[in-house]
C-alpha cells in the first residue's frame, strides 16, 4: 500500500478545558500562544482533569493536518508516523484516526506515555501547553524500519510540524534531503513563534529542503525577528524573505503561506517573489465559533489535500479556508460529519 501523503510529528492527545482565565493568570500563560511545558507547568494536567470540566480530542499539529488531509482526500490517501505509548491515550488518537480516514504507522514505546497538550480556551483564544512524553522519543531508525521505509518511499508529498525540530530534526533533514533529491514536494509549518525564536538554527538546516511553508502571523512576526528583518509585521516582506532563502532544488520554487486569522492570508512565491497574492477570508459570525484551537492544522489539512489532488493554488488555499472555518465551529481540530465537500 502507498499512500500520496506522509506527515510526521508529536502526537499527542489534547485535554481541553474553556474559561480558563484563572488558569492563564496561575501558570503564567499568554492567550494565544503554544509553549513546551516547563516545570511549574507540570501540575496543570491533573488540575485540569481535577477541577474543570475537560474536552478530550485528538491533538498533535501535524496529526490534525493529517487527518485534515484524509477528510478531503479518498481513501488511503495519507499516512502518519510519530511515536506514542502503549496507553489508552495512544487508543483514543487511533480511534480519531481511523474516523477521518487516517492510517498510521507509529513507533510504541512500551513503557512511556503518550504526548499531552493543555489547551487552555478563553473566549476566541487558545493557549496550548505541551509534554511531549514519548513523541520526543521518536527514532529516525523508524523511518527506514521494514514497516514505514516503503511509504517514505511511495509519498510525493512530505508534511512537518516545525514541533518537531525541538527533538527530531535528524529525521527532518533525512525525510527533507530524500524529498529534495527525489523531486518531491515537503511542506513544512512553522508552527509556533518559539520554533524560529529558540530553534532558529535547526529551521535553518532544514530550510534549503523546504518546498512550501505554511505559518500565522505570529510565527512570521518570530522568524522575521529571529533573521532581523526590518519590519516583521510586514507579512508580504517576511514571505518574500522566506520564498527567496536558498534552495537545493531549485527546479521548483518555496512558496510561503502566511494565514492571519480572520484576516487575509498572504501567498508569495520565490518565482514571483515581488508579487504576493492577498486572499480574503470570509468571516464568521462571533457567536458560530467555539474555539480557535486547530484552525492552523485545519487550514494546513485543506491545502494539503488539495495540493495532492492536484488543484490550483488558488484552490488549495480556499480549501484551506474552507477546513479552517469549519474547524472553529466545533469544540477542538475535528471536522463536520457526515463529510461536507471540501474540493
Amino acid at each position: 500500500m502507498t499512500y500520496s501523503l506522509f506527515c510526521l510529528g508529536n502526537p499527542l492527545l489534547d485535554v481541553q478545558v474553556t474559561n480558563g482565565e484563572e488558569l492563564l493568570k496561575k501558570y503564567d500563560l499568554k492567550a494565544n500562544d503554544a509553549i513546551l511545558a516547563e516545570e511549574k507547568h507540570t501540575p496543570i494536567y491533573e488540575e485540569i482533569v481535577k477541577n474543570h470540566k475537560v474536552t478530550y480530542v485528538a491533538g498533535g499539529a501535524s496529526q490534525n493536518a493529517a487527518r485534515g488531509a484524509a477528510y478531503v482526500l479518498p481513501p488511503n490517501s495519507v499516512v502518519y508516523t510519530g511515536c506514542v505509548g502503549d496507553d489508552d491515550l495512544a487508543d483514543q488518537l487511533r480511534a480519531a484516526n481511523k474516523r477521518e480516514g487516517l492510517t498510521e504507522a507509529y513507533l510504541v514505546k512500551k513503557g512511556e506515555k503518550t504526548g499531552a497538550c493543555a489547551v487552555v480556551i478563553t473566549g476566541h483564544h487558545r493557549s496550548l501547553v505541551t509534554t511531549l512524553r514519548a513523541a520526543e522519543k521518536f527514532e529516525k531508525s523508524h523511518l527506514s524500519s521494514p514497516e514505514v521505509a516503503p511509504l517514505v518511499d511511495g509519498a510525493k508529498v512530505y508534511y512537518v510540524e516545525g514541533f518537531f525540530l525541538t527533538h527530531g530534526t535528524e529525521s527532518v533533514l533525512e525525510l527533507s534531503k530524500k524529498a529534495s533529491a527525489a523531486s518531491k514536494v515537503f511542506v513544512l509549518n512553522l508552527s509556533a513563534p518559539f520554533i524560529p525564536q529558540f530553534f532558529h538554527a535547526q529551521l535553518q538546516s532544514v530550510l534549503p529542503y523546504v518546498d512550501f511553508i505554511i505559518a500565522n502571523e505570529s510565527e512570521a512576526e518570530a522568524y522575521a525577528a529571529a533573521t532581523g528583518l526590518p519590519d516583521p509585521t510586514d507579512l508580504a516582506a517576511v514571505a518574500k524573505a522566506l520564498a527567496t532563502a536558498p534552495k537545493s532544488n531549485a527546479s521548483r520554487a518555496r512558496t510561503v503561506i502566511f494565514t492571519h486569522g480572520p484576516e487575509s492570508t498572504v501567498v508569495v512565491s520565490g518565482a514571483e517573489p515581488d508579487a504576493p497574492k492577498v486572499y480574503t477570508v470570509s468571516p464568521i459570525a462571533d457567536d458560530l465559533i467555539v474555539d480557535t484551537n486547530g484552525a492552523g492544522d485545519a487550514f494546513a489539512g485543506g491545502f494539503l489535500g488539495a495540493y495532492v489532488a492536484g488543484r490550483t493554488l488558488d484552490a488549495c488555499v480556499e480549501a484551506g479556508h474552507r477546513m479552517g472555518a469549519m474547524c472553529v465551529q466545533l469544540v477542538g481540530p475535528q471536522f463536520k460529519w457526515p463529510k461536507v465537500q471540501i474540493l
